[in-house]
């Protein structure tokens, strides 16, 4: 592969064969590796969709390499209240991220490599992909069991999922990007993913549960670094071209013109949240409330991640109908989200009566509604 100058004189001075950016949009004909030198989940989906949306993949075909702190992903067209379990993201302060593709939701940390195929839409073939990452490992270790499902999973020794698979397909580009467990936590990976929401009605697309393990476990050797070399290297191979990584920074604007407003959206409510598809919410609250226990009954449709209908079954007098009715109607057209609703909820508490008794009810509703959230 040709590069530019600039390029291959940074090539130079990088012993291991990574280097800064220096602008990696070459004119060549190809194939080209680039490795993000961020961390952070938003950023390295909007290298992404930037790829996607400026590159001349008739030109050049690229693999992206990246990495994340603690995040998790969404697909599409999911719902992350189905998928996840947002309290105790939010506990972790871990991020949560949804992507342009399809596909499942998952769990991203240090331990997991992430790899983009991007290509033509006629070019691309995400089993030789995944076949390519395959013969990657084999080459480091002949011994591991590993195979491509029809589903375009890895797994290991016959059973456990390594790898996922995601997609998007654009009018001429296309991407294909998937998963390498090597050492993540897997005991935040199974924790996070498991939703405790109830009454959940949705037609978003479900995940399908998956037994993991990780290479490491298989392999104490199998470092992450150890593994994207060694995919970078068949990469190089298949392409017949060096094997040289490129890093870039995904908040380089002289790079990738635009980028950061491409990492802000997907930052946004809007996004993460307001694209989920529309869904219902169909639940009954058992409140203990001093020596009994209320049942509750509460129904939402939520429409743009917003509360569209709103019903709420109470105990007759329980709670004075007027207050009632005001938190009927301030929670319709409200973000479905424990910030808002706490707010909405405390801007009432100010207006009602003074009253001990009152303002515990009170409480104990908006808490119970908010753990719906």
């Amino acid at each position: 592969m040709v590069l530019q100058p600039s390029l291959k004189n940074c090539l130079r001075l990088s012993c291991i064969l990574r280097t800064p950016k220096a602008g990696f949009r070459s004119t060549a004909r190809g194939a080209l590796i680039i490795q993000s030198v961020s961390n952070d989940v938003y950023q390295n989906l909007a290298v992404e969709d930037w790829i996607h949306d400026h590159m001349d993949l008739e030109k050049q075909q690229i693999l992206f390499l990246w990495r994340n702190s603690p995040a998790v992903v969404i697909g599409r067209h999911q719902n992350p209240w189905q998928e996840c379990n947002l309290r105790l993201l939010r506990q972790k302060n871990i991020k949560l991220a949804r992507r342009r593709s399809g596909g499942g939701t998952v769990y991203h940390d240090l331990g997991n490599i992430n790899l983009t195929f991007f290509t033509t839409r006629k070019k691309y073939e995400r089993m030789e992909n995944l076949k390519l990452v395959v013969k990657a490992l084999k080459a480091l270790r002949p011994q591991l069991d590993i195979h491509v499902t029809d589903r375009y999973d890895i797994l290991l020794d016959r059973h456990y999922k390594i790898s996922g698979t995601a997609a998007k397909l654009g009018g001429t580009s296309a991407y294909h990007h998937c998963t390498l467990l090597c050492n993540a936590d897997k005991f935040a990976l199974s924790s996070v993913l498991k939703s405790p929401y109830k009454g959940l009605k949705s037609n978003a697309t479900p995940s399908v549960p998956a037994s993991v393990k990780n290479l490491f476990e298989e392999d104490p050797s199998l470092t992450s670094e150890i593994l994207l070399d060694a995919i970078a290297k068949e990469y190089a191979t298949r392409h017949q071209i060096d094997h040289h990584i490129t890093l870039i920074n995904p908040a380089d604007e002289t790079l990738l013109p635009g980028i950061n407003n491409k990492t802000k959206e997907l930052q946004t409510w809007e996004w993460v949240y307001g694209k989920t598809p529309k869904f219902s919410v169909s639940t009954c609250l058992n409140m203990a409330y001093k020596d009994s226990v209320l049942d509750v009954k509460v129904n939402m449709d939520v429409k743009h991640g917003r509360i569209e209908v709103c019903n709420i079954d109470l105990p007759e007098q329980w709670l004075p109908p007027a207050l009632y009715s005001e938190l009927v109607k301030s929670l319709t057209g409200s973000k479905f989200c424990p910030n808002e609703t706490t707010a909405l909820a405390t801007t009432l508490l100010r207006v009602c009566p003074q009253d001990d008794e009152l303002h515990s009810r009170w409480n104990l509703l908006c808490e119970n509604m908010i753990m719906l959230m």
